[in-house]
């Protein structure tokens, strides 16, 4: 975004209540302004239209359309970053999985009770998220262009060639992780060494998150547990409540979770889980380094790094936020950058022995 350009927005939403606080919110920025409320799906296009606004803020019940339903038209028709703004998006995990998996850049749940202090006291989280989806990139992802993911049939990668069992790949992610980690983790064959995962997500989205991605993966996905034993063919993604780290015990290595302090502002933190791989796994660890916000895991790769891993980091054309792959790369914590379609086929290359360090 042009820093002397205010960050245009459009509120979407059937509550005046709603669009009242949000208005106010926004327009109390000086990088930020409301270029039109509308009050449900069908107006919104007109007000979009006439306005062409940078992000848009979505609820999901309103009358005349679901705002499901039109995040996919619109996301097919002229893709613009959306924040969800709604009830549904903290207990309805599913509901909002499926506005990140149709394009939507993030969620954020209105409060349940006492609407207008909670609106209010959300202020800073929700204009730090327009700032957020202002500068991402987003397009309807391409699966759900000619056929819904529910009638998708799920790509099983056949077996690899034969790799090493003891090595251990740990991946961080935050803003866009939802779509890129679904691409990524599908492109793994079963018999791949296993992965930890630390994607930013509340702790009532990371159960359901877990159980979409084992429906289309070839690997067996969970949500992670203390003291799983760490096991080839399967994923742990960090509870959306604890740090996930690694535990060496006799037997090899378990999975360890802890409610300690957030560190750079998030539990779970993908620091922390690098920080143990470097900690613990020296060069048998892959590290990947995929689309979100901020730094978060940059510190912990170059540790990884100066450990013996082999790190790889997502290229800012295929990443939503290029925020923490290029904090990563700036500190030259990055073997090698690859196009998000083509990190999988990068990690399974190094680690069959047919891809080399190469300098990042």
């Amino acid at each position: 975004m042009n820093p002397e350009r205010k960050i245009r927005v459009v509120v979407v939403d059937d509550s005046a209540l709603i669009r009242e606080l949000l208005g106010k919110i926004i327009n109390e920025q000086s990088d930020m302004e409301v270029v039109a409320f509308a009050p449900d799906p069908v107006a919104a296009r007109e007000r979009i239209r006439e306005t062409n606004p940078d992000v848009i803020t979505l609820d999901v019940e309103m009358p005349k359309m679901d705002g499901l339903e039109f995040l996919r038209r619109l996301m097919s028709l002229r893709p613009t970053p959306v924040l969800m703004i709604s009830s549904l998006t903290a207990s309805g995990s599913e509901t909002a999985l499926r506005a990140l998996e149709l394009g939507a850049v993030d969620c954020i749940a209105k409060p349940q009770l006492d609407i207008s202090r909670g609106m209010l006291d959300y202020a800073e989280k929700i204009c730090e998220k327009i700032r957020m989806a202002a500068d991402a990139r987003v397009r309807l992802p391409a699966r759900f262009i000619q056929r819904d993911s529910a009638t998708a049939q799920p790509r099983i990668p056949a077996a690899s060639a034969i790799l090493p069992r003891d090595a251990i790949i740990v991946v961080g992610a935050s803003t866009g992780g939802t779509e890129a980690l679904r691409e990524f983790l599908s492109a793994l064959p079963a018999d791949t060494p296993p992965v930890l995962v630390v994607q930013h997500m509340p702790e009532n989205f990371t159960l359901s998150f877990a159980r979409r991605l084992d429906q289309c993966c070839a690997m067996s996905v969970c949500e992670a547990t203390d003291g799983q034993p760490v096991l080839p063919g399967h994923v742990y993604i960090a509870p959306g409540h604890s740090h996930l780290s690694l535990r060496k015990v006799a037997s090899g290595f378990v999975t360890e979770l802890s409610q300690s302090e957030p560190v750079n502002r998030h539990r779970p933190a993908v620091d922390v889980l690098f920080d143990s791989a470097a900690n613990l796994l020296g060069k048998r660890a892959v590290g990947v380094i995929l689309t979100g916000m901020g730094r978060d895991g940059a510190a912990g790769m170059l540790r990884m790094r100066e450990a013996g891993a082999f790190n790889i980091g997502q290229d800012q054309a295929s990443c939503v936020v290029y925020g923490m792959p290029r904090a990563a790369y700036e500190i030259g914590a990055v073997h090698e950058v690859a196009s998000l379609d083509k990190v999988a086929e990068r990690v399974l290359a190094y680690l069959a022995g047919k891809s080399t360090r190469d300098a990042g």
